[in-house]
C-alpha cells in the first residue's frame, strides 16, 4: 500500500494559537474546527457540566448576531454547524462548500470568541440540559457506561459525567460561565484546524483577522492521573427489561508506546462480528444481542471495557464468559489467521474512518493535542503490522489482572450477585 500524499501545514501564530491545515483539492466541502484543549476532566466538583454548558451557550447569541441569526446564516450557504464536548477537549466545528469559507470562519469566530451568555438564555438552557441528563438517565446502556466510568475513576474529575448532574447544572450563572470561558478560551490552549478544498495561507490569513488581537493566558491545566478502583457496583433499576453489564480494565494512555496492541488486542476481544465475544456469548451460546469491547485511552490513563446486554439469567454466565476469554488471552498466543484478521479490521476502519474532510479535520487536531506531531498512515500502519501475538500475551497479562478487573451491573436485579471470585482471570 502505498500511502497518498496529505498536503498538511502548521502555523503558529504569536500568541500561541495553533493552525492546522490539510489541502484536498479533489473535493468541493471545507471543514473547520476550533478545538479548546480542555474538557469535563478540567471542571471543579462544584461546576462539573460547565464545559458542556458552555458548549451549548455559545450558540445563543453573540455580540451582533443572536442565535437565530447564526441557524439562518448557516442554514443558508448550506453548512452543517455542530460542536460537542469530550472529556479532554470541546470542538467547535462547521462543514460547508469551498466557496463559503469567509462566512463559515466569521460565524464560527464568533461564537468563540464573541458569546454574550444572557441571564434569560442561561436559565432557559439549564432547563434543555437538565432534560438531556433525564434523557440519558433513561438509556440504559448509557447509564451503566455512567455509573461504571464513575466508580472506575472515583473522586477524579475524569470520572464525573460530561453533562453534569441535576445539582451542578441548577447552580450555573453568568457570571461562572464568564469566568470558565476567559479561563480556558485562550490562544495557546486552541487549536484551529481545517481540512477541503482550501488555501493554507489564505486560511491562515483569515484566522489571523479574528484571532490576532486574542491575548495569550496562562495554560496549566493539566492534573494528576486519577487512581483505578476496581468495585463491584450492582445498581436496582425495577423498569428495565434487561440487565446491562460493564467489565473493565486500566489500560494505556493515549500516546503509549504499546497502543497500537492495545488497539489490536480489543478488536480480537469484541470489536466486530467475528471477534471472540460475539463468537462465544452471542453466536454460540446465544446469550446476549449486544456484546462489544472499547478501548477510552486519555492523556495519563484508560480503560478498556466490554458492554453487555443480556437476561437477570444468563448475567452471572455472561461474566463468567468474559472472564474465560481474558484468560485464554493470557495463557495462549492468538492464532496468526486470527492476529492477520484483527489487524486488517483495524487497518481498514482506520483508513474508511479518514474519507471525509471532517474526519482529516479531526485527525489533526487530535494529532496535535496528543503528539505534538503528525503521524502519517504509513507509519501507523508499519506499527500496526509490527505487533505479535507475544506482545498481545503480554499485554493481557498486564490488562487482565483479576484485582484489576471492575464491574457494574444495572437492571432489575432481584437478588443477583457478582462476587469477585467469579472474576479470577
Amino acid at each position: 500500500m502505498v500511502e497518498e500524499l496529505r498536503s498538511i501545514q502548521r502555523e503558529v501564530l504569536p500568541n500561541g494559537l495553533i493552525v492546522l491545515t490539510e489541502e484536498m483539492p479533489h473535493i468541493r466541502s471545507i471543514s473547520i474546527g476550533i478545538w479548546i484543549k480542555t474538557g469535563s476532566r478540567h471542571e471543579d466538583p462544584e461546576s462539573n457540566g460547565i464545559t458542556h454548558f458552555v458548549e451549548h451557550m455559545v450558540f445563543k447569541g453573540t455580540k451582533t448576531r443572536t442565535a437565530e441569526d447564526i441557524a439562518r446564516q448557516v442554514d443558508s450557504i448550506g453548512g452543517n454547524l455542530d460542536a460537542f464536548t469530550a472529556k479532554e477537549c470541546i470542538c467547535f466545528d462547521i462543514k460547508v462548500l469551498d466557496e463559503h469559507l469567509p462566512i463559515a470562519m466569521d460565524v464560527l469566530s464568533d461564537l468563540v470568541l464573541n458569546p454574550v451568555f444572557d441571564a434569560k438564555d442561561i436559565a432557559r438552557e439549564r432547563g434543555v440540559i437538565l432534560e438531556e441528563i433525564k434523557m440519558d438517565e433513561d438509556n440504559p446502556d448509557y447509564l451503566v457506561h455512567e455509573i461504571f466510568t464513575q466508580n472506575f475513576w472515583k473522586d477524579h474529575p475524569l470520572g464525573k459525567p460530561i453533562l453534569g448532574t441535576k445539582e451542578t447544572v441548577s447552580r450555573f450563572e453568568q457570571e461562572l460561565l464568564l469566568n470558565y470561558w476567559r479561563r480556558f478560551f485562550i490562544p495557546n490552549n486552541m487549536i484551529i484546524s481545517a481540512a477541503g478544498n482550501l488555501n493554507h495561507e489564505r486560511m491562515v490569513k483569515l484566522v489571523q483577522e479574528k484571532f490576532a488581537g486574542l491575548l495569550a493566558g496562562k495554560n496549566g491545566f493539566y492534573q494528576s492521573p486519577p487512581k483505578v478502583s476496581a468495585r463491584i457496583i450492582m445498581r436496582n433499576k425495577k423498569a428495565l427489561e434487561q440487565v446491562q453489564i460493564c467489565v473493565g480494565v486500566p489500560s494505556h494512555p493515549v500516546c503509549h508506546e504499546h497502543r497500537y496492541a492495545g488497539y489490536i488486542l480489543s478488536t480480537a476481544l469484541g470489536g466486530g462480528m467475528s471477534s471472540r465475544l460475539f463468537q462465544n456469548i452471542r453466536e454460540r451460546q446465544g446469550l446476549a444481542y449486544a456484546i462489544y469491547s472499547e478501548l477510552n485511552p486519555y492523556r495519563d490513563t484508560g480503560c478498556l471495557s466490554i458492554y453487555a446486554g443480556t437476561s437477570r439469567a444468563s448475567a452471572p454466565k455472561v461474566v463468567q464468559s468474559v472472564v474465560q476469554e481474558f484468560r485464554n488471552l493470557k495463557a495462549e498466543a492468538i492464532p496468526a489467521e486470527e492476529l492477520r484478521r484483527a489487524k486488517d479490521q483495524l487497518k481498514g476502519s482506520l483508513m474508511l474512518s479518514l474519507e471525509s474532510s471532517t474526519a482529516r479535520m479531526s485527525n489533526l487536531a487530535r494529532q496535535e493535542m496528543y503528539f505534538d506531531r503528525f503521524i502519517g498512515l504509513d507509519e501507523i500502519v508499519n506499527s500496526i503490522e509490527k505487533v505479535t501475538s507475544e506482545d498481545l500475551i503480554a499485554l493481557a497479562n498486564e490488562f487482565f489482572k483479576p484485582e484489576s478487573i471492575a464491574v457494574t451491573v444495572l437492571g432489575n436485579l432481584n437478588g443477583l450477585k457478582i462476587s469477585r471470585d467469579q472474576l479470577v482471570a
